[in-house]
């Protein structure tokens, strides 16, 4: 029930960063993207942040064997590049430069109910179906 508890609070903490930054709002996204028109570099800096909390966390949690709440440490074991992983990322960042929404902030803005949201979402989990039943063969 701890771990629920806490997923929960790292959920609506991630949240509440992507609203403060504004990466909610897929016009602020594409703006980034758009390097030679309205370009704004402010998703850089929240990048760099998240990065820069990332390696310290990740550099901390390689040492460890268990988690904070006792739970096994599971980290990534892959190291490979190959051609699954560069399709994979092609995948996402098209689907995130055409539509400005990544993950977490389609989730988080889902509760506007806009037309657009909805059907990234229902785009994302097809593509994910799709993903996973390919895997298995």
């Amino acid at each position: 029930m701890l771990s629920i508890l806490c997923a929960l609070i790292a959920g609506l903490v991630f949240g509440l960063g992507l609203i403060l930054s504004g990466m909610a709002n897929p016009a602020k996204v594409q703006n980034f993207l758009d390097i030679f028109g309205t370009w704004d570099p402010s998703l850089a800096l929240v990048m760099a942040g998240a990065i820069a909390v990332g390696l310290i966390a990740f550099r901390w949690a390689r040492h460890r064997k268990t988690a904070l709440l006792g739970e096994p440490m599971q980290l990534p074991t892959a190291t490979r590049i190959d051609v699954r992983l560069i399709l994979g990322a092609a995948m996402f960042g098209i689907g995130w430069g055409l539509a400005g929404f990544c993950p977490g902030p389609a989730l988080m803005n889902l509760f506007t109910m806009h037309q657009e949201v909805l059907i990234f979402v229902v785009s994302m989990i097809v593509g994910m179906l799709l993903q996973h039943t390919w895997a298995r063969n």
